[in-house]
Formats: structure tokens, sequence, C-alpha cells
């Protein structure tokens, strides 16, 4: 369990990750400000109270992978690597722009810290698979978080992964579904509706969780819970919403990939900026 100092820690990190990561985007013009705002909160709990990692040795052995398949909330990412001292914070002005080290989806062959290269939907979960299994194979006792997006679990190739994952006993294998029930054409609901994605995940005999992904608590703990099964993968499914923390885009439908006005970014970080103050 946090304690309450370290709950306040992890809270104020998160808005953090927002704060860099809208002015990243604002600074740009235009990102996918939605899914990026949507998952903060568990980047913010993996890289501040979980996961091991080591940014002056990117490419430790023994490290905890973290492979986010919805890759366009990369900047979100960036933002948390930044702030834990993986490449200078005034790299994230760079966002998406000629020659930058940070694409709009993740690249491990161009950003320090990033574990897989993602964007095509759905092929992350393989990967994730893959790095599960060789990471046991070579005795390492780490852990491989897979970010996957509501979406995304459309995608045939994810439960694929998912079946496969069951059958090989992946227990060093904790999957995040950001459920923020929108995707890119509208509600996930209208378009491909995913039913009880938490029965769906242990049908396929998964160890399988529902919280609030926007309570650094309930996640840290859903975590702990997925670290003590011995032979099922883990699913943790978040139910989100989709822009949160961001003023603007916060209450739209269609938030998933805007343009960003100066006035809008400003207001956004103002809004965070005072509630860091509260903290």
């Amino acid at each position: 369990m946090l304690s309450s100092e370290k709950i306040k820690e992890v809270k104020e990190f998160a808005i953090k990750i927002r704060i860099e990561t809208i002015k990243a985007i604002g600074n740009l013009g235009f990102g996918h400000i939605g899914g990026a705002m949507s998952i903060a909160d568990t980047i913010a709990v993996l890289y501040d109270a979980v996961m091991k990692y080591d940014p002056k040795n990117p490419n430790w052995e023994d490290r905890d992978y973290l492979i986010c398949s919805k890759g366009h909330a990369g900047p979100s990412i960036y933002s948390a690597l930044a702030l834990k001292g993986f490449f200078p914070i005034e790299e994230l002005m760079t966002l998406n722009k000629p020659g930058t080290h940070l694409p709009s989806h993740c690249d491990r062959n161009l950003t320090t810290g990033i574990d897989m290269t993602t964007g095509s939907l759905g092929q992350g979960s393989s990967l994730a698979v893959g790095v599960a299994l060789g990471n046991r194979c070579c005795g390492r006792k780490n852990t491989t978080y897979l970010i996957l997006g509501d979406g995304e679990m459309q995608e045939g190739q994810v439960w694929e992964a998912v079946l496969y994952a069951a059958q090989q006993k992946l227990s060093n294998l904790i999957v995040f579904v950001d459920y923020n029930k929108k995707q890119l054409d509208g509600y996930t609901a209208d378009i491909n509706d995913l039913g009880d994605l938490k029965s769906k995940f242990e049908a396929f005999n998964w160890f399988a969780q529902e919280v609030d992904g926007h309570n650094v608590s309930e996640i840290y703990e859903a975590v702990e819970n997925a670290k003590k099964q011995n032979e099922k993968p883990s699913a943790i499914i978040l139910h989100t919403v989709k822009g949160k923390g961001c003023s603007f885009a916060e209450n739209e439908l269609y938030n998933h990939h805007m343009t960003v006005s100066r006035q809008q970014m400003e207001e956004a970080l103002n809004v965070l900026l005072n509630e860091l103050g509260r903290r």
C-alpha cells in the first residue's frame, strides 16, 4: 500500500506529465491529446512507484519493460522519461518535428527509454508477449507492462496474443487497457462494442481486475495483486476519461487528435499549474 506521502507524490507526477505533454503538443499545434491524457495516471504510477529502471543505463537487461501498443500516446511517456532524466526535458519541444528523437508514435530506435516501436494498432500485444517470454527464457526476474487502447481491442491480433500468453502462463506480463470508451471515430460502443472486458480476459484464463484509471492508489494495488499471480498473465481494465485533465479536450467527443491553439494550451496549463500549487 502506498503511503499518503507517496500518493501525493505520484498524483503530482501525473500532473507534471500532463503539463509537459500539453506543452509539447501545444508547441507543435496538434497531436493525440485524448489518449495521452487518459493514460497519464497509470504512467505516473509505473514510473514513480512500480517499475525498476535506470535512466543512466536505459538498456539495463533486468529492467522492467513498458510497451505502449497505442503508440500515439507516446508523448505522455516521453514526458515521464524526460522528467525522470532519460533525456533533457527541453527535447520535448521537438515533438514530431523534423530531425526529432520524439516521433508521434513510439520508436525504440529514436527515443532513449522506449523499449519497443509501436504504432500499428494491435502489434504491440504480440511484441509484449514475445518480450515477456524472452525475458523468462533468459531467467530474468522482471515484468513486462503493456498498454492497449480500447479501440485497439477490436483487433484480432490482440486476442491471438491474449490466447498465447495464457497458454504460456506468462505471469510476468501485466496488461493495461485504457478503457476511455472512445476511439478515433466516436464511442467504442457505437462502432464495435467491447462488452465486459474483464469477463473476456477471464474466459481466456487471465487474472483480470477493473479499477478507476485516474485513482493512483487503485492502479498501484491492482499491479501489486497482479504480481502475486504465478501462472496467469494479468489484465487491468482502466476506466478512464479521454482527455482527462486537459480543459479543452476532456469534454470533447472527437478528441483523439486535435489542433491546439496557443490560448487553449495556456488555459489548460493554468488549470494544471493551479492544481499542482494546491497540493
